[in-house]
């Protein structure tokens, strides 16, 4: 099962998930956990091989060691230990292959329900209890009628399992040559404040939003006032940068709506996430984001936000 053969439309506010569960071990006959993870981070899903356990000197207990898969040997994390939830053991189990800023890593389940189709939108904010669930990385609840899906922050897992992976955090060192305005928006609480302290160090004065509908009335609102005072939205603010996974408004169709508004299309939008691969990266072009920064390249974005503005400025110059 290939997560790049599953075709949805760029913008239209809708992704796809794959479901899969882990069998309790101590549970009544029957009864699974279920969860859910983007369809995009996803490469493959496989058998797991036998023979995989948690090796003694391992760097956390839910990891399994290795496993080759044709010319790639790529790390496996048990995620029923990460969670917290003592697994059924069986004969078949599988391993949920991932890409997320270009680490390919296996995720062992005890098995795969469907691929669904789900609009932002219905992706909801778990509540504290849940998101204290399985080391904070449970981001959202869906409700499928009959059951509950808790979608899975696998970033921040293997971003606490190789902290190496927060090696680039910092900003490239770059400064605005003046006060610039930056409308940054994404749904992770720690991306917000890294973002908003490289910014501020670039010399910019950084808006913050949680997610792209937000955003989204927020850059409303700034377009309806610089109308009301005779200003361009320009005058107001220079760049937007934004995440694409996010509950209510994905930032691809924030994007599409941003480039198809004769006012705000003339900001510069750079797209920001794990979800930014050679693949992919085509989903962004086509709802003409002007850049699109991967995870690891997070030092360079204050580079490029400048970078985007400069050529912004230097069109409108061209035009006068």
């Amino acid at each position: 099962m290939s997560g790049k053969d599953i075709l949805l439309d760029t913008g239209t506010n809708e992704f796809e998930i794959i479901e899969f569960y882990i069998d309790e071990a101590k549970a009544d006959v029957n009864d699974k956990d279920y969860f859910g993870i983007n369809v995009a981070k996803v490469l493959e899903v496989v058998e797991a091989p036998k023979g995989l356990e948690a090796a003694e000197g391992a760097p956390h207990p839910s990891y399994l060691g290795t496993m080759s898969l044709r010319d790639i040997i790529l790390p496996v994390i048990d995620l029923s230990v990460w969670l917290g939830i003592e697994r059924k053991e069986s004969e078949f189990q599988l391993i949920i292959v991932t890409e997320i800023n270009s680490v390919i890593t296996g995720f062992l389940v005890s098995g795969v329900t469907q691929i669904h189709r789900i609009g932002w939108t219905d992706l909801k904010t778990p509540s504290k209890y849940i998101a204290d669930m399985g080391s904070n990385c449970i981001t959202g609840t869906i409700d499928l009628n009959d059951r509950f899906v808790l979608m899975i922050d696998l970033e921040k897992i293997l971003g606490e399992l190789d902290p190496s992976m927060a090696e680039n955090l910092e900003g490239g060192g770059l400064s605005a040559p003046e006060k610039w305005s930056a409308l940054i928006v994404d749904d992770s609480a720690s991306v917000r404040t890294l973002l908003n302290k490289n910014f501020e160090a670039a010399n910019f004065d950084v808006k913050l939003f949680t997610n792209g509908l937000e955003a989204w009335e927020g850059l409303l609102a700034m377009r309806n006032e610089a109308k009301n005072s005779g200003k361009s939205i320009t005058d107001m603010l220079d760049v937007i940068v934004s995440d694409i996974e996010m509950p209510q408004m994905d930032g691809y169709t924030l994007t599409r709506q941003i480039k198809e508004d004769s006012e705000l299309s003339k900001l510069p939008v750079i797209l920001f996430s794990s979800l930014i691969t050679k693949g992919l990266y085509h989903k962004g072009e086509k709802v003409k984001a002007d850049d699109q920064v991967t995870k690891p390249e997070f030092g360079a974005l204050t580079g490029r936000a400048i970078a985007q503005i400069e050529k912004y400025r230097a069109k409108r110059a061209e035009v006068l």
